[in-house]
């Protein structure tokens, strides 16, 4: 199949998890014989239009105002306009022939329209790849209020974002429930998160270089946010402070930054500390590194969302410790598979007694860490999800010919 594959942040200048796995799904697809073209954002080039190419993946990169790491005034109106920016600078390559199919990501959730013009001049079916339930999390949180205008305008796009999916993949059946709840009309997927399997060895070049090489290193990885909740895990650091060689390690971006670098301080927490996002490959050589992989999802949240980064933890067989929100699906996932340790956010004496036997047992962080590589192969191999979407589209492509026919 010739696929389109959307999304608003890409390799080789993102750090982020999505842009790794999405690159992932890339290589896979073409490796199983697709032609694959990424539409992306390039967010410092002077052309309406740039084509590159990594590991063979063609990429189309539409010049765009950037919608990472700004205010969120201009963020939003760069967002807003993604969709017009795309086609402006890509309509003229898009033919009849040009594509059968559609795989888009959200976030973000401005990309429906530029699926629905694609759509109609392919005439192919789309999937969209949801995993942030945008803006529900936000009205969870509080940061937007329920029933504003904001929500409304917000609400406005993701709903021309679902109407332009033929199926939509959500990473757990809890998430699927919650989306079912607000909006039944439209057919849902189980589609788990993903990672190809090869494993990074430990060169020991960051322990050096921070002095950390007779640590055991908590690692977080990835964004550091609202959605994140990073008060629950420097609540751990702060619990932790008696254990002389624990050290949590905390790398990345996000709205809680100035939160943790003030709550380090406040709290004299010798034994954290906060690094800028790194690229893709020097992540995955700091990752072969640590010890025990984090993670923490804000109590408040109706979604129940995987984050993304426990899949780099489980490719380097960590162990997981972590927070989730009530009934969240990951937690009874990783728990009864052996995995690590998750609990619900707030519980914080039992997250704390956790971290702490992982302090004191190496064999049982080993064993741990085996079976949550164990879980990624059974649950989360690339090759299962390339192949998952594609069955999703060619049905859809057959149930449309026989219904033009």
């Amino acid at each position: 199949m010739r696929l389109a594959l959307i999304i608003d942040d890409y390799l080789p200048h993102s750090t982020r998890v999505g842009a790794k796995m999405f690159h992932e799904l890339a290589c896979e697809l073409f490796n199983n014989g697709h032609q694959v073209t990424v539409i992306t954002p390039g967010f410092s080039q002077d052309k309406l239009l740039k084509e590159d190419s990594i590991d063979n993946i063609t990429i189309w990169r539409f010049k765009s105002g950037k919608i990472k790491n700004i205010n969120k005034a201009k963020r939003a109106l760069n967002e807003t306009l993604i969709s017009y920016r795309a086609w402006k600078a890509i309509n003229s390559k898009v033919k009849e022939n040009t594509f059968d199919g559609i795989i888009y990501y959200s976030p973000s959730i401005f990309f429906g329209s530029l699926v629905k013009k694609i759509k109609s001049i392919c005439e192919c079916p789309s999937y969209l790849i949801l995993r942030d339930l945008f803006p529900q999390w936000c009205i969870d949180s509080g940061l937007i209020k329920k029933n504003s205008l904001l929500e409304k305008y917000f609400r406005h796009f993701e709903k021309i974002s679902y109407e332009n999916a033929n199926t939509i993949g959500l990473m757990s059946e809890k998430n699927i429930e919650v989306f079912e709840s607000y909006n039944p009309e439209y057919k849902t997927h189980l589609l788990r998160n993903w990672a190809s399997l090869k494993k990074t060895q430990p060169l020991n070049y960051y322990k050096k270089k921070l002095g950390l090489h007779e640590k055991i290193i908590y690692f977080y990885g990835g964004n550091i946010g609202h959605a994140q909740d990073m008060t629950n895990l420097l609540r751990l650091a702060k619990g932790m402070k008696e254990y002389k060689n624990a050290h949590f390690l905390f790398v990345g971006q996000g709205d809680e930054v100035n939160l943790v670098k003030h709550l380090i301080i406040e709290w004299d927490l010798t034994n954290t500390t906060l690094l800028p996002s790194i690229n893709q490959d020097e992540f995955k050589k700091l990752l072969a590194e640590v010890d025990v992989g984090l993670f923490s999802l804000d109590k408040k949240h109706s979604a129940h969302n995987f984050p993304g980064k426990l899949l780099g933890y489980m490719v380097q067989s960590l162990p997981i410790l972590g927070s989730v929100n009530y009934d969240n699906d990951l937690m009874p996932l990783i728990n009864n598979s052996k995995a690590g340790y998750v609990h619900v956010n707030g519980n914080d004496d039992d997250l704390l007694q956790s971290a702490i036997e992982l302090y004191k047992d190496h064999e049982l962080r080993l064993y741990l860490g085996n079976n949550a590589m164990t879980l990624l192969k059974n649950e989360f191999d690339v090759t299962h999800i390339a192949r998952s979407i594609v069955n999703k589209l060619g049905d859809q492509s057959c149930y449309e010919l026989i219904t033009k026919s």
